[in-house]
């Protein structure tokens, strides 16, 4: 997969460098040379110096062979003209922007541009750190048969596999969160203090969840 990073600051070059590690051909684009020199040795992707949304600039950085572009530059205005051209002009299949303003969401959605905005992930991060209880409603699937559940792993469970924790057909593990990462587990994943963990759980098999959990009732 190719893909176009236009502006290599904080976000942008964290981008560049994570995705180049997972294997894609990566294009970093900046005005700044000192930015894109500044790219590790470890990046293996092109550099490409000039104005992230001038035309020449990006053919230079390949976007006619572009499966994504992702524009995170300062300035939204700067992000929306890449984002527009990259989209209009190009036809590049997954174009990602990224969003300071929120009052600007309607504008990348009428001209179905996908938006990161770093503000309103931290805001509802926040809240969810604030608002999070040992076992918590994640997300309602179908009409009600079935929730994902969030739950932290409490002392008296350190050292249970995954496979302990599953009932077939009533409880799955499907994703655990650990020091800021989250992966898919397999049944054989050992569980620690502290990590937490989302499952998809059958309405009919939360009091057995709660009971896997030692949380009793």
């Amino acid at each position: 997969m190719n893909v176009i990073v236009v502006g290599i600051g904080f976000m942008g070059s964290g981008l560049v460098r994570r995705l180049s590690r997972q294997g894609f051909d990566v294009t970093a684009v900046d005005r700044d040379r000192a930015a894109l020199d500044a790219l590790p040795a470890s990046f293996t992707g092109k550099r490409v110096c000039g104005v992230g949304f001038d035309r020449d600039v990006l053919l230079q950085a390949g976007i006619e062979r572009a499966s994504a572009v992702v524009s995170c530059m300062g300035s939204d205005e700067a992000n929306i003209v890449v984002a527009h051209v990259a989209r209009g002009t190009f036809r590049v299949p997954r174009v990602i922007a990224r969003l300071h303003d929120l009052s600007k969401a309607d504008t990348y959605r009428r001209l179905n541009i996908q938006t990161i905005s770093p503000s309103a992930w931290g805001i509802g991060r926040i809240c969810e750190l604030l608002t999070y209880r040992q076992l918590d409603g994640v997300f309602e699937i179908g009409s009600g048969e079935v929730n994902l559940v969030r739950a932290d792993v409490p002392a008296l469970l350190d050292g249970t596999t995954v496979r302990e924790l599953t009932a077939l057909g009533e409880v799955q593990i499907v994703s655990v969160s650990r020091n800021n990462e989250t992966f898919i587990p397999t049944q054989g994943t050992v569980l620690a203090n502290g990590d937490i963990i989302y499952a998809a759980v059958a309405t009919s098999a939360a009091r057995r969840f709660k009971q896997m959990l030692g949380m009793g009732e």
